[in-house]
């Protein structure tokens, strides 16, 4: 880790529904043992050194958030959420300029309970001696099928320098600020946060991390999520 690492900002956009999980509730508010999903990711967040706060981004109807006890942590601070995830993100860079002024900030998935402290280590090491910032991603591995409009496969992929991109993604707070606003006045499609830059011109750094970063998406990855963070705690 360099020398006189800053204090540093996570941002959490935590407003979306989760509708493939079919549950009754936002995935984020799905149980792994005694915490919600969400309070996995900000434990996890907030237990490195270099974390002293997390924006999370919450729709105002949301109405579970408020009963969770780490709503109440002077280290989490909520925001307005938005419609889309770069609206949220948009949201929560506004109060980290305003309130905090935080240089650099991390932006994380809320149904990614299971990263890795290492992983966060490396991230903030790469990040802070690159000229754009970076996000964890993990090389692809099986075998990649281009598919027709009939979903019959067109033809294979050559998987070869493809990742898949993970969270957190770190970059300094006013460049991905202006970023995300140039972006989405243009009408461009944001998937992450790296795509924002990439559309500017720039090439964020790829932080091999840990395969066990999973987002929780379907109802088996629940399962999944306890066994790796069960195993992390043992």
């Amino acid at each position: 880790m360099p020398k006189k690492t800053p204090s540093l900002v996570a941002i959490v956009p935590a407003a979306g529904v989760g509708s493939r999980m079919q549950a009754d509730r936002p995935k984020q508010y799905l149980s792994i043992g005694e915490r919600t999903v969400l309070e996995h990711t900000l434990n996890k967040l907030l237990a490195h050194p270099l974390i002293a706060q997390v924006v999370v981004a919450i729709s105002d109807d949301d109405p579970y958030f408020a009963q969770l006890p780490i709503a109440n942590s002077p280290q989490v601070i909520r925001v307005s959420g938005g419609k889309e995830r770069a609206d949220s993100v948009l949201s929560g860079l506004k109060y980290v300029q305003t309130h905090l002024e935080a240089k650099w900030v991390l932006v994380h998935d809320a149904a990614r309970p299971c990263v890795s402290l290492d992983d966060i280590d490396a991230l903030i090491s790469a990040c802070l001696v690159h000229p754009v910032g970076g996000i964890l991603a993990t090389p692809v591995r099986d075998t990649m099928k281009r598919a027709n409009a009939e979903r019959n496969i067109d033809h294979t992929v050559s998987r070869d320098a493809l990742w898949h991109a993970l969270t957190p993604q770190m970059f300094q707070t006013q460049t991905l600020t202006v970023a995300l606003e140039q972006a989405l006045a243009h009408n461009v499609a944001i998937t992450d946060e790296a795509s924002a830059l990439e559309w500017q011109g720039r090439q964020p750094v790829l932080i091999p991390g840990k395969a066990t970063n999973i987002k929780i998406t379907q109802p088996e990855d629940l399962a999944l999520a306890e066994f790796y963070l069960s195993r992390a705690e043992g």
